[in-house]
């Protein structure tokens, strides 16, 4: 069963990416409960993710309203409290 973080966790990604493939499984393997937002085909998405990362790769995590660029384990990981 998903673990339950206090607010909400979004991903930006897109089918084609190698490292938003790694950080979904990262979640699935610790049950984090998030949602997947592709912004290859979500072009408003895509818009509201460089907006709030300044960045126009993926992945993009935002954790309650931290962003974290990029697969970046030890960060989220640390944001998540999952122990590493």
């Amino acid at each position: 069963m998903p673990k339950e973080v206090k607010g909400k966790i979004r991903i930006f990604t897109t089918s084609t990416c190698h490292f938003c493939h790694q950080l979904k499984e990262f979640l699935k393997e610790h049950n984090i409960k998030f949602k997947d937002i592709d912004v290859g085909k979500d072009k408003k998405a895509a818009q509201e993710m460089i907006e709030k990362s300044g960045q126009m790769g993926v992945p993009v995590t935002e954790i309650n309203s931290k962003i974290i660029v990029g697969f970046d384990r030890r960060a989220i990981a640390k944001e998540l409290g999952i122990k590493e």
